[in-house]
């Protein structure tokens, strides 16, 4: 298969794979609304703020462009949040009509206790505290636009606290 270099940006429905150093940045304090999906974020300079998910469009109304490609749709885009800072106060959050469904394990590092929190129904926020809720340096959290008002959560969530205080991550905003 040839190669092909692109610049600016493209759009592939079931497409591309990224890589190479232009797949991470950097997310910093205070309140920051993400664009692009498929890229490693990691999340620094202290790990305070709020990261707003796009509103997922799944294109429900059937446009399509001249390909017959459903070509609005965001269903797919994922994005991925790698802590390279404690968290002290750091909220993902949807738009309030998106939800999350999938599962956060913790894994507490006082006394290696491993637990696994699921969304409620109406959860929209997940809120990482570098304590009972985690957000240590270490933690993964993928979130990815699996169907309408439905994103999908996955991640290993690095947490210190005393035993059995743990807590979750999900809440409602």
């Amino acid at each position: 298969m040839a190669q092909t270099t692109f610049t600016g940006p493209v759009k592939s429905i079931n497409g591309f794979i990224g890589a190479g150093v232009g797949m991470s940045e950097v997310v910093t304090s205070g309140a920051v609304t993400l664009a692009s999906a498929g890229k490693i974020l990691k999340v620094g300079s202290d790990a305070d703020g709020k990261i707003s998910l796009p509103t997922i469009n799944d294109n429900a109304a059937g446009a399509t462009d001249e390909n017959g490609l459903n070509s609005g749709s965001t269903i797919g885009a994922s994005y991925t949040f790698v802590f390279e800072s404690n968290a002290t106060d750091l909220d993902i959050k949807t738009d309030g009509t998106d939800k999350f469904i999938g599962s956060v394990a913790n894994i507490n590092t006082t006394d290696n206790a491993v637990v696994a929190f699921v969304p409620g129904a109406n959860n929209d926020v997940m809120t990482f505290n570098g304590t009972t809720t985690g957000g240590k340096i270490g933690s993964v959290v993928k979130v990815t636009a699996v169907d309408d008002n439905k994103y999908f959560v996955e991640g290993t969530n690095i947490c210190t606290t005393t035993a059995g205080n743990t807590a979750t991550v999900f809440a409602d905003a």
